[in-house]
Order: structure tokens, then sequence, then C-alpha cells
């Protein structure tokens, strides 16, 4: 089964988020941990948690992922935006452990002009403080576009930081779409070769989830813009191979395109239609 779902909001709990997904034929889903641009977060409904997580397993949802509000910054240069990573990091993965054997993600962050060695050491040592042995919940790296002085558009970059992490069972990495291939992987014409290159620098073990995001931009523009899919510089057949490629077709795919409920349920439908596993 294609294991596929969308973002969807928090704002009516998690019972409801689980409700819309079935509604609109997905069997999984996203949300944000807090308020995307300011971090806030709401107080946790424990009630509301076991009602979800009795719907997963009546609906055999497979895996959740939640997603990190954009303002934290892992490799900041200021003090009290490093500590509000390393706060946010710490509060939302110890929630999401009432959401046991789940997936966390967050973008890595921006040097801001300290230098990408300086960014990935940040990045590393704030992990190292917050992950612990004992929680249920795998933190993955997002795979960036490159714009500015963001660090994880490369590969390397992200190996670099997996490699200073201690605990490194409970870290992983969610390849984006539209990112990479405005990073310059070339996803469309070269997917195999794009994916080799991964398991050479990464190891394919730690792709855990992919955002299927079309572009707006052309290749290796660095841009990060996002678009529905098969409206962009990617094209259909490109999330086609995706879901179909014997090395990713178990994993779960988010979209992450801009569109509604009703839009995110047409593109289900369509990559449903072409799963063939």
């Amino acid at each position: 089964m294609l294991n596929i779902g969308c973002h969807l909001s928090t704002s009516n709990g998690f019972l409801s988020m689980g409700k819309e997904a079935l509604k609109i034929g997905a069997n999984t889903f996203q949300f944000f941990t807090k308020n995307p641009r300011s971090g806030k977060a709401k107080e946790i409904d424990l009630e509301d948690i076991k009602k979800l997580l009795d719907f997963m397993k009546l609906h055999e949802f497979p895996i959740i992922l939640a997603h990190a509000p954009y303002t934290l910054n892992a490799c900041a240069a200021r003090p009290d935006v490093l500590e509000f990573a390393k706060f946010t990091l710490d509060d939302d993965i110890k929630r999401m452990d009432l959401l046991p054997g789940n997936l966390y993600n967050f973008h890595p962050g921006s040097h801001v002009g300290q230098g990408i060695t300086i960014g990935i050491k940040k990045i590393s040592d704030i992990l190292n403080e917050v992950l612990t042995p004992s929680q249920n919940t795998t933190v993955l790296l997002e795979t960036m576009a490159g714009k500015g002085t963001e660090i994880g558009s490369r590969f390397e970059e992200l190996r670099d930081i997996i490699d200073k992490i201690e605990l490194k069972d409970r870290i992983g990495i969610c390849l984006d779409t539209c990112h990479v291939y405005d990073a310059g992987y070339d996803i469309v014409n070269d997917l195999e070769g794009v994916l080799d290159k991964f398991d050479d620098i990464i190891g394919l073990s730690k792709l855990m989830a992919i955002h299927m995001n079309d572009s707006i931009n052309l290749f290796e523009s660095h841009k990060d813009r996002h678009q529905k899919i098969g409206e962009g510089s990617l094209g259909i057949p490109t999330f086609v191979n995706i879901i179909n490629h014997p090395k990713l077709y178990k994993l779960p795919f988010y979209l992450e395109t801009p569109n509604e409920l009703e839009g995110y349920a047409k593109e289900i439908e369509i990559l449903r239609k072409k799963y063939r596993w």
C-alpha cells in the first residue's frame, strides 16, 4: 500500500487530523508541533492523543510525521536563538514520545555567516544534548534547497552532522523533492544516480520519509518554492518514478504542496492510481 498523506492543521486536535487524513484518502499525515512562525505550543490533550493512537491502529496508519517550527535555527549566531532551538527540540521530542514510534522533522538551520563548519558543529552539539537513549521518536534532518546560508543542501553536510551525533540510531533524513532538485540533484533525469549518491554519502538506511513537492523554479535554482504535483519543473512522471522505486516505495510520502484539502485529495488520488506495488 502507498503510505501517503499531507500537512494538516492541529487546530481541531489530533483525532481530527486522523479523520481528515482518512477523508481525503491518506493513511498518514504531517503536522506542526507548534505555531510554525512563533514557536508557541498548544496544551497537550492526553485523551485526544489516545484517541488518535486508537484511530491509527484501527485504520492501519503506519506512521506520522511532526514538523518543527520554521523559527528553529539550530546553528544560529545569537545565543538566545540557539537556546530557543534547544528548548524547542527537547520539548518537541518529549511531546512526540506521547505518540511513540513516529517521526519528527526539522530544518537544520542557517549559519548566518559563521561558516558551514561552525554551523554543522552547533547543530550536532544541540542534538547531542537533546537526544536520549530512551526516546521513542526518530528525529529527521530535512534536505534543503541551499538558499542563503542554509545548511543541508548537500548530502555531505547532512552526513557530517550525523557523523558527530552520538545516538545515531535516533537520527534520519527526510528528503524533500523540491529542495533536492533546487539544490542541484537531478531527480527528474537521474533519480537512480541521486539515490546512489545518497547511499554512498549517507546511506539509504537513514532515509525515512519524503516530502513530495513540485518546484516553481528550474533545476539548481536554490530558491525553495513549492508547486502542486505536476504543475512545476519536476512533473508527474518524476513522482511516479519516486513512489514506485524499489528503494523508496515503502517509505511514507508527505505532500507539502500549496493546496487545501480538496487539492490534496486529488493529488493523493492521482498518485495512488500510479502506484504499482
